[in-house]
């Protein structure tokens, strides 16, 4: 996922728009007397980190002023310095005033997502991916995966349909869990297994598929099941990763990593709109 529709784009930014406007526009700004005039607008950095979600942020401002012009300083999956400017926009300025909060709500959710991502792949060996998961915002799971792969992450499965996970409440739900397996395998689609000990992995080591996912097992266990699968599987390991830990974790060569605080728990970035009123 390198690109997102400029269709969507519109899409959601419209609604988000909607959102703030509806019923009776920016009454505020109605108040100027100058609310018609031409003027700029900088978006400044106000930390260091990667940068996504522009294209969000530069139709917030084209809805509302057809003749709005938005100069890219950077681009999505840019490195940037605390300080310097994202974008400049050209508008009327009551059209830069109604889009200013939700351009930035785009940006800066966008771009925190992928500064957080890149603060955790440094952390990884080269050996080791570090991955989303469905841990999202409720019809912002396109924009935020595509944020974590601007920072150098790498997308879980998109929905339910795209994958086969058989996690603990299948096995519970099943009970047989070979069976269950074996039900998934008839499908071309990819079959993860989720493991939660070593005796729930020997019951399925020799099962063609192709991944397991190891969740919640301290470092000494999981070097053992890693051993015990002799490279058959693709590997993965999910649980209460965190900045702290993951870094171990890579050391074992483990070939995924997922991390839901990556979309759930992502702090803003931090970035502002300053107006430029001509003299």
């Amino acid at each position: 996922m390198q690109n997102i529709n400029q269709k969507y784009i519109r899409t959601i930014v419209k609604q988000a728009l909607l959102e703030d406007l509806r019923p009776k526009g920016d009454i505020t700004t109605k108040l100027l007397k100058n609310k018609n005039e031409k003027s700029v607008a900088n978006i400044i950095s106000k930390q260091s980190g990667v940068i996504a979600g522009i294209d969000f942020c530069k139709h917030a401002f084209l809805l509302l002023d057809k003749k709005a012009r938005f100069k890219k300083k950077v681009k999505d999956g840019s490195k940037i310095q605390k300080g310097k400017t994202i974008a400049i926009v050209s508008a009327k300025i009551k059209s830069i005033l109604a889009a200013e909060r939700t351009a930035l709500n785009f940006l800066n959710h966008a771009s925190g997502i992928a500064t957080l991502t890149n603060q955790f792949v440094k952390k990884c060996n080269n050996k080791t991916k570090v991955c989303c998961t469905r841990k999202t915002i409720p019809n912002l799971r396109l924009l935020e995966k595509y944020a974590v792969k601007k920072g150098g992450g790498f997308n879980h499965r998109f929905n339910l349909s795209d994958e086969f996970l058989i996690k603990d409440n299948h096995i519970y739900a099943e009970k047989n869990l070979r069976k269950l397996i074996k039900k998934a395998n008839k499908s071309k689609k990819i079959v993860t297994v989720e493991i939660e000990n070593i005796k729930q992995l020997k019951m399925v080591l020799g099962l063609k598929f192709k991944r397991i996912l190891f969740d919640n097992m301290n470092v000494k266990t999981l070097r053992k099941c890693l051993k015990l699968c002799k490279n058959d599987y693709e590997t993965e390991y999910s649980g209460n990763v965190n900045l702290k830990n993951i870094k171990k974790i890579s050391k074992t060569n483990i070939n995924r990593i997922s991390v839901g605080s990556l979309t759930h728990s992502s702090k803003a970035f931090d970035a502002s709109l300053n107006l430029k009123l001509s003299s």
